[in-house]
C-alpha cells in the first residue's frame, strides 16, 4: 500500500498513524524494531519469523478486522482492543484522537462484515468438500453415487424447479 491510498494520515514527532480501507498502520520513526526489520529485507524467511515475534509485542500493521474496540480517553490516547496481541495505545492530540476514531469505527464494522462473511464461505466449501469424499466413498463401495452440486448450484436448481425433472427422467 502506498501512502496515497491512505484514508487518514497523522504525523507525530515519533510516529506515523496510516488509516487504510482495511489495515491501520504505525511507522515508528527511529525505532529498534525498525530497524531489525531493515536489516533483514534480504532475508525474507528471517524477516517473516522475526517480525511475526515483534507483532506479537508490538503490532504495527494491524488489520482492522482484529480490532475488537476502539477507545479514546480524556488526554487524547487512542486504545485499540486487540484480541491476541497486547492493547496498543496512540498518544494523539485530542482532536486527531477522536477524526481517527470517528473514521475506525465504520471502518471496522465493515470489515468484521467481510471477515465474517469469508468465514460462512469457507464453511460452506468445507461442507461441499465433505459431502463430495462422502459421495466418492459411497461409489466406490455401492456401485453409482450420485456426487452432490456444489451449495450455489442446489440452490438455482431449486429456485428453477430443474432438478425436479432431470429426477423423473432418471426413473424413466
Amino acid at each position: 500500500m502506498s501512502k496515497t491510498d491512505a484514508l487518514l494520515e497523522i504525523d507525530g514527532p515519533y510516529f506515523t498513524v496510516r488509516l487504510y480501507k482495511n489495515s491501520l498502520r504505525l511507522d515508528m520513526q527511529g525505532s529498534t524494531r525498525n530497524e531489525i526489520i531493515e536489516a533483514l529485507e534480504n532475508k525474507p524467511i528471517l524477516r517473516e519469523t522475526i517480525g511475526n515475534i515483534l507483532d506479537v509485542f508490538a503490532p504495527l500493521h494491524i488489520h482492522l478486522g482484529d480490532i475488537d474496540s476502539v477507545k479514546v480517553d480524556s488526554k487524547g490516547r487512542v486504545k485499540l482492543v486487540l484480541p491476541r496481541h497486547r492493547d496498543v495505545t496512540i498518544p494523539l492530540a485530542i482532536s486527531e484522537a477522536k477524526k481517527l476514531v470517528d473514521k475506525l469505527n465504520p471502518l471496522i464494522s465493515k470489515e468484521k462484515e467481510k471477515k465474517y462473511e469469508r468465514m460462512i464461505e469457507k464453511r460452506r466449501a468445507e461442507k461441499y468438500q465433505k459431502s463430495v469424499r462422502e459421495a466418492e466413498r459411497g461409489a466406490f463401495t455401492s456401485g453409482s453415487f450420485p456426487i452432490p452440486q456444489p451449495p450455489e448450484i442446489i440452490d438455482e436448481l431449486e429456485e428453477t424447479g430443474e432438478h425436479v425433472e432431470e429426477e423423473e427422467e432418471r426413473e424413466d
